[in-house]
């Protein structure tokens, strides 16, 4: 019977989706003709006997009747009464997309693209990246959050309405102006406040770039070990990476490497990520010859570099480039949070327009009234303050972190080393080729300590072992705490 049939589906609507009465009706009455319990040219219940027989309102039966009118599955015949359409589809073994048994059935074009499977599936933050050792995270504890309000409810108030549209000028002036003066002063970057374009951040930076630069098939160098986000943006935009090895020096190009001539060329040269190496002065110019050479674009990741502990600051690779071919980025994250989502790319002059339009047509940037309360952030001096704060305490968490894992450091050259501790948010501690560097960090996130398997992050190489270990969302206290547990894991690896 209709109504019983009915009642049961409304039931179920009721119950998993809470649904308004009207709208389960409309769904179960959608259901019964779909369905066949309801054939095409049958004349429907008058809406007093539907209302009687379900117990609702008549206003309820009217509305859900009126939808289905309205979208073509009934018709209403003058002095006859509501039919349902000749032109409903039927759907064999009940609903559509299910099987006899009522589960989800996937239909072909629901799979997931070659594309989607890499991006879903290889290199993902569960894998490589907040637990007290988790590399590339800041701690943003300390931010300033009661002054920061209050800068944003300013423009907030002060908003007009132009800030509340798209920015189709790479962003806040003032922003850009304080963002330029910055990379001038403390980055050796040469640039104008016109050259830089305000993001959201490194990834959709590094996307603008292999949209605007280069063609679907298209080879971009990546340093080998890699940045896994580096390798979702180019998996995304359809280039084709090829893994360059990395030394003490930074990335390291060979003849072989030469034979896959490079559109882009991505690195990390103030602090390579994972294995923290600093690009030596020699081997930048080398860099920026051969991107001479094949006529590529050099897309230069800045992620970390307010951070220097020890030794002089490293100029960027931009500054060296006299022929145009180094974009330059960098992101807000690492020094005030993550979720503020805004990061910066300084182009070449010849490529601003382009990159203006593109950014605007893409991404439909925003978020102007809080990149002018970056800006006066920036401007009153509190960046530069709240800059400071970060790196004394992140100072303090590296060398606690240094001295934990002392008793396992020693002196010969297969021995485990620690490489890039200078500077940025984490270090790597190496290991012997012999070690099962993954093993050991399933071991240790059994003791609630995250760690990254250096290997984890190589692309070709079989040839390098170790931990990643970030410190900047590790408290003192949990430094002093997970060390010596982090140490004994690793003697334990080792033999004892």
């Amino acid at each position: 019977m209709l109504s019983e049939f009915l009642l049961a589906e409304m039931n179920r609507l009721g119950t998993q989706d809470a649904l308004p009465l009207h709208r389960q009706l409309y769904e179960a009455l959608r259901r019964a003709m779909l369905d066949g319990k309801l054939a095409a040219g049958e004349r429907l219940p008058s809406s007093r006997d539907l209302a009687q027989d379900l117990g609702l309102s008549r206003n309820t039966v009217v509305a859900a009747v009126n939808q289905l009118s309205v979208e073509g599955y009934l018709v209403s015949r003058v002095g006859s009464g509501t039919y349902v359409n000749d032109n409903v589809p039927r759907v064999a073994n009940g609903r559509p997309g299910r099987n006899g048994q009522g589960a989800p059935v996937q239909p072909q074009a629901a799979r997931l693209s070659s594309r989607g499977q890499a991006l879903a599936h290889r290199f993902t933050a569960a894998d490589l990246e907040v637990q007290p050792f988790t590399p590339g995270i800041a701690d943003f504890s300390a931010f300033p959050l009661t002054l920061w309000q209050r800068l944003q409810n300013k423009h907030w108030r002060m908003t007009y309405p132009d800030m509340l549209d798209y920015a189709t000028s790479g962003g806040y002036a003032p922003l850009r102006r304080a963002i330029a003066d910055y990379l001038r002063v403390f980055r050796s970057v040469h640039l104008d406040a016109d050259q830089v374009i305000v993001t959201t951040g490194t990834q959709q930076s590094l996307e603008l770039c292999a949209r605007l630069l280069a063609d679907h098939g298209d080879t971009v160098w990546v340093e080998d070990p890699a940045y896994w986000g580096a390798m979702k943006a180019f998996l995304a935009t359809g280039l084709r990476a090829h893994p360059v090895p990395v030394d003490v020096q930074g990335i390291a190009p060979s003849e072989s490497d030469n034979a896959h001539p490079p559109r882009l060329i991505y690195v990390t040269p103030s602090h390579q990520y994972p294995t923290g190496a600093v690009m030596s002065l020699s081997r930048r110019h080398q860099l920026l010859a051969t991107a001479r050479a094949h006529q590529a674009w050099v897309l230069e990741d800045d992620y970390d570099s307010e951070y220097r502990f020890s030794g002089p600051p490293i100029s960027s690779l931009e500054g060296l480039d006299n022929d145009g071919r180094v974009l330059y980025m960098g992101t807000f994250s690492k020094v005030l949070y993550p979720g503020i989502k805004l990061g910066y790319l300084v182009v070449p002059k010849g490529l601003v327009e382009a990159f203006r339009q593109a950014h605007y047509d893409l991404n439909r940037p925003g978020q102007m009234p809080v990149q002018a309360a970056l800006a006066e952030f920036i401007e009153m001096g509190h960046f530069a303050s709240a800059l400071r704060r970060a790196r004394q305490s992140y100072a303090e968490r590296r060398q606690c972190l240094l001295e934990a894992l002392t008793p396992v450091l020693k002196d010969r050259p297969e021995g485990p080393r620690i490489t890039g501790a200078e500077q940025g948010l984490h270090l790597c501690l190496r290991l012997p080729n012999t070690v099962n560097d993954v093993a050991l960090a399933q071991r240790l996130a059994q003791q609630g300590i995250t760690v990254r398997p250096l290997s984890t992050y190589c692309l070709a190489r079989q040839d390098l072992k170790g931990l990643v270990i970030g410190y900047g969302y590790a408290a003192l206290a949990d430094i002093k705490r997970c060390g010596p547990l982090l140490t004994q894991a690793v003697k334990q690896a080792l033999g004892g």
